[in-house]
């Protein structure tokens, strides 16, 4: 078998594929917009253009929460270089107030994404209250019951349990 040695010299730096030169990336660099009202002026139009309706109303449809929708957009506007992060999280209300008029507009039951969930596993504090309530009325009566019926215990000796590392279980 031969073997074909290679030039080792030549080949990338191991976790070189994961740097970037600094500002080649579109987050590096100064965005295009420096303020929430210059963003939102970017978003709405296209929010409402037809080319995003449908695509919006389809994800709308499939239960996607506004905010969950908003977020995205938000942080793909980042990416891009188009706004920072702190006026993205400024402009996501009117975003998703947006995202809410489109639809209703489009006569779509939606969901904020800001309700609270309903945990069907949880019991109620009322529920366990009334639960102790009944137990403290019922506990006098089992106390009684218990004392009316005494156990008679045999008197046959107990031998000690085999214990140690080598005692068989039984």
């Amino acid at each position: 078998m031969v073997d074909i040695v290679e030039n080792t010299f030549s080949a990338p730096i191991p976790g070189q594929g994961m740097t970037a030169e600094l500002g080649s990336r579109p987050w590096q660099n100064p965005p295009q917009y420096a303020s929430v009202e210059e963003a939102l002026e970017w978003y709405i139009p296209r929010l409402v253009s037809d080319e995003m309706y449908e695509g919006l109303v389809d994800t709308m449809e499939l239960g996607i929460p506004l905010t969950t929708m908003a977020d995205t957009l938000q942080s793909g506007g980042v990416m891009q270089g188009l706004h920072t992060i702190d006026v993205g999280m400024l402009a996501m209300p009117v975003i998703i107030e947006m995202l809410a008029y489109i639809a209703e507009d489009a006569g779509i039951e939606y969901t904020m994404g800001t309700e609270k969930p309903i945990d069907d596993d949880k019991i109620s504090d009322t529920k366990i209250a009334l639960a102790m309530k009944k137990m403290r009325e019922r506990l006098p009566e089992a106390i009684e019951e218990r004392e009316e019926e005494p156990e008679v215990m045999e008197d046959t000796p107990v031998e000690p349990a085999p214990s140690g590392l080598m005692a068989r279980r039984v």
